[in-house]
């Protein structure tokens, strides 16, 4: 073992968990089944603990991944072993899980080998429901804490908990084995699956907690899965294109979205020169396999808002018609808040910030964004450039108490002395 430079063990054991921790999960419930998925996550938290405590007096494995991986393939193993009555019973699965988990990992031999992919098409199964569905794969395959999931749906961490918790029951009453779906099966399971890559990727892009803006792993683990999927036959349609554009677009506008001091860069302050101009090459040309077919996702539409802002050389240049068209085809195929937020955005660009402001006011389910932040700052920006400063103020305070990010907070606390100060 050596200690490489000057990286605290506990920060390389953390950083680890957050980066690795899902994907080990992962792999250990494709072998034990989904039946013992709390197994698979007790036995890698354990693993973790003992990284904690043994890292920073031996020092940090040449291979911290690998050191982890064996651990926790180890720990389940113990736990199998102490299983006398289940072993008996299930003497030839336990000969065969004893046998992978003494094993060196294979490489790759087939499409959905990746366990990660395999195991999200399992927490789709059609005898779940989709609550259900979406909460298993999030928690247990994404790695995503209940706090972060219950910020994606707008609802409480203890609602998300309880979710959660009859997710996990719901799996142990019906005992599903663990199986990839059939091929002819997986289309069918696309959605769900995609669905969930969308939100794991929306927390790298914006996190919902922690102490930074942006979780580039996040970001780049569902870059990786949804590319795995625009390469498999069966599941290599033009919603996974579009769902790829739009993460490579995004993705290539990372570097722009602070300063060099941490400070939080709105679209129009962004040094747009730092954008990957590769990277956007390659979300367009994604776009364009995206265009095959007939039917229009909600990928295919964010993905064209992207494109906008992403192939604009400047602010002024950004095409708000069209992305206000984009967010009006987009409230046609879902109800949701967020997007008719953003949508009143757009529309304050095009028509003026009163217009936008009606446009906030007239969102359906305006009690779910009352808890959001996001959407106190643009109310107050409608109201401050409407000149009512006190309503401004009022919404940028709120905006405050709410936000939880420390980017954020300084980015809103500059907002409202600015607001007072005029």
């Amino acid at each position: 073992m050596s200690q490489k430079g000057e990286r605290s063990p506990s920060r390389v054991a953390d950083d680890l968990f957050r980066r690795e921790g899902a994907r080990l999960v992962a792999t250990l419930a494709a072998h034990l089944g989904t039946h013992r998925l709390q197994l698979a996550e007790d036995v890698v938290q354990e693993a973790l603990v003992r990284a904690l405590q043994t890292w920073p007096y031996r020092g940090i494995p040449e291979n911290p991944a690998a050191w982890l991986t064996q651990t926790a393939k180890n720990l389940a193993l113990d736990t199998l072993r102490r299983e006398q009555t289940w072993q008996r019973k299930e003497a030839q699965i336990t000969t065969e899980q004893e046998r992978w988990l003494t094993r060196a990992e294979p490489a790759d031999e087939y499409p959905l080998s990746d366990d990660t992919l395999r195991m999200l098409f399992i927490c789709f199964h059609p005898q779940l429901s989709l609550e259900a569905q979406l909460a298993l794969a999030l928690r247990t395959v994404c790695g995503l804490s209940a706090a972060e999931i219950a910020a994606a749906f707008l609802t409480s961490e203890a609602a998300m908990a309880k979710r959660l918790a009859r997710a996990r029951q719901l799996i142990r009453d019906l005992a599903l084995p663990f199986a990839v779906p059939e091929p002819s099966d997986l289309p069918a399971r696309l959605d769900g699956v995609l669905g969930a890559l969308y939100l794991l990727f929306n927390e790298g892009y914006k996190a919902s907690s922690g102490d930074r803006l942006v979780r580039e792993g996040l970001c780049h683990e569902a870059i990786r899965l949804v590319t795995l999927l625009v390469d498999h036959p069966l599941t290599q349609e033009p919603r996974t294109f579009a769902l790829l554009a739009l993460m490579l677009m995004n993705t290539a506008r990372l570097p722009a979205r602070t300063d060099d001091t941490g400070n939080l860069l709105r679209l129009h302050e962004q040094n747009r020169a730092s954008w990957d101009q590769a990277m956007i090459q390659r979300g367009i040309q994604c776009l364009g396999q995206a265009a095959q077919g007939n039917t229009i996702s909600q990928y295919h539409l964010e993905a064209g808002i992207a494109a906008c802002h992403s192939t604009a050389p400047d602010d002024a240049s950004t095409d708000w018609s069209r992305i206000l068209t984009l967010y009006d085809h987009l409230l046609a195929l879902t109800s949701s808040p967020i997007a008719a937020m953003n949508r009143a955005v757009a529309v304050a660009r095009v028509h003026g910030p009163g217009a936008g402001m009606a446009a906030l006011d007239a969102i359906t389910d305006l009690s779910k964004l009352e808890s959001y932040h996001l959407f106190h700052v643009i109310r107050g920006t409608f109201a401050a450039e409407l000149g009512d400063q006190a309503s401004a103020l009022k919404h940028f305070r709120q905006a405050g108490d709410l936000a939880s990010l420390p980017a954020e907070r300084d980015f809103i606390a500059q907002r409202a002395r600015d607001c007072a100060t005029e």
